[in-house]
């Protein structure tokens, strides 16, 4: 199984508490070294189009136009001292972004909201340093529902950049169309002509095929991953680092696709869809050799990678399709609307802020997909938390039923090697099904103790210029 980078934008909102004023600001504000302005999220679903900025570590911000005009003023500052270093009288920079604020917006702007809003949103981001030049705080990790967490990177940037480069080509649209062609005719013929039934009797017969066909899997699995390395290549991107990890309770590949938000739909879509195609462009393959060899296994190994294929394409959890269907109607984190779409649609309570921000047909979508979304996940964890006490004892028992039929193939080493992997897939869903109820048992600890804790202190900020 492969899944994209989840969290792949940061989400620009106010820190979590005021920082105090210190007594004797000397110095003056400034964009983090290495921040780079992205400009406009294209063809996005909110009313008012997000702006980018990616930060030093190569996450997206999504900031509202008014703090990403204050970013463009501190890099116009910032360009200007690089530009003109002999000049000894300078404007200050935060009289300058006011300034600069006030003649773009026709609002009337000081210093002092300058530095509220430096101070409360920029900061805590990670984008600007405070407004006395003191460093921003270390900016936490995003931390979005039924994220990808427990996850190793293997390959750097740099080496996912050069393989991709060896398949970007692959995108072109005619060589698209016909590999789409070829894999639905080979389709065709594959499942009313061919013997499946047969083939995968003959696989777990024989610990030799059972290898074969679980490390041809775990081969289109990784070829998926370049598919969407390739995919933001072609479209002009940077790919991050590949890696291997649980995601929920499948092992799983990933690729970090985060810098394809510098693209609009179509680019951000065929990133989603890269895989995909590639896991495609793996059964042609197959196909090819079945078709020379007649090894029926193969057939196995194609049908493995087709629920694959099935598996990437739903839109519940955060894998492919859950992607595709994101940035069809250009919301990054379809989740965090899911609160607000169960109270305004079952609780019949008004729209909060989340969702006005919305255009209309993106709240459709996003509605339709909640009010499918969550009596899935509700039936699919209430099945896994019933059926967990048969399925340990099902597969104890299957364990012990490896470990004795090692030897029945007449190769004690291929047997038992064959034995080890079918147990170590078998371990990695409950591990990860301990994690889930761990992380969902510790979720829910934390909203009691914040509820109790709710209801005291004071809050106050220093207001904005009317519109």
């Amino acid at each position: 199984m492969s899944l994209p980078f989840a969290p792949r934008t940061g989400e620009a909102g106010p820190a979590p508490g005021r920082r105090p004023a210190p007594a004797d600001r000397t110095g003056e504000p400034a964009l983090v070294p290495g921040t780079e302005l992205v400009g406009e999220f294209e063809d996005s679903g909110y009313r008012e189009p997000p702006q980018l900025v990616c930060r030093p570590d190569g996450q997206l911000v999504r900031l509202p136009t008014l703090l990403y005009q204050v970013v463009k003023a501190l890099d116009a500052r910032r360009r200007e001292r690089d530009d003109d270093r002999s000049l000894p009288d300078r404007e200050p920079v935060m009289a300058g972004v006011a300034a600069d604020l006030s003649r773009e917006t026709g609002r009337q702007f000081t210093t002092e909201h300058v530095a509220f809003l430096i101070d409360e949103k920029l900061a805590p981001l990670g984008v600007t340093s405070h407004s006395d030049g003191s460093p921003p705080p270390p900016t936490p990790g995003s931390d979005p529902f039924l994220a990808f967490r427990y996850r190793l990177a293997v390959l750097p940037e740099r080496v996912t950049w050069i393989l991709s480069g060896l398949f970007a080509w692959l995108f072109r649209p005619v060589l698209i169309v016909l590999t789409v062609s070829a894999f639905l005719a080979g389709e065709a013929w594959l499942w009313t002509t061919q013997e499946t039934g047969a083939a995968l009797q003959e696989v777990l017969t024989s610990p030799a095929n059972v290898l074969l066909v679980v490390l041809l899997a775990i081969a289109s699995c990784a070829f998926h991953e370049f598919g969407h390395g390739a995919a933001c290549r072609y479209g002009g991107v940077r790919p991050g680092v590949m890696g291997c990890g649980i995601y929920l309770v499948w092992p799983a590949f990933y690729t970090d696709i985060t810098h394809s938000y510098r693209l609009g739909r179509a680019g951000r879509i065929r990133a989603d869809l890269g895989g995909v195609y590639f896991n495609a462009l793996f059964v042609l393959g197959l196909l090819a050799l079945y078709a020379a060899t007649g090894f029926r296994p193969l057939l196995v190994a194609i049908l493995s990678v087709n629920l694959e294929i099935i598996q990437q394409l739903l839109p519940t959890l955060r894998f492919d399709g859950y992607y595709i269907v994101a940035d069809l109607i250009g919301i990054p984190d379809l989740f965090r609307y899911v609160a607000p779409i169960l109270k305004r649609v079952v609780l019949r309570q008004p729209q909060d802020d989340r969702l006005r921000s919305l255009k209309r047909w993106p709240q459709i979508v996003v509605a339709v997909w909640v009010m499918c979304l969550v009596p899935v996940l509700v039936l699919q964890l209430g099945m896994l938390v019933f059926n967990l006490p048969q399925l340990l004892r099902a597969d104890w028992q299957k364990v012990n039923l490896l470990i004795e039929n090692a030897g029945a193939s007449g190769n004690y080493a291929l047997g038992m090697t064959s034995a080890c992997l079918q147990i170590l897939l078998l371990a990695l869903p409950l591990a990860g099904i301990t994690l889930v109820l761990a992380g969902l048992s510790r979720s829910l600890v934390r909203l009691a103790f914040r509820r109790r804790g709710a209801g005291g202190g004071d809050s106050t900020v220093r207001p904005v210029p009317p519109a």
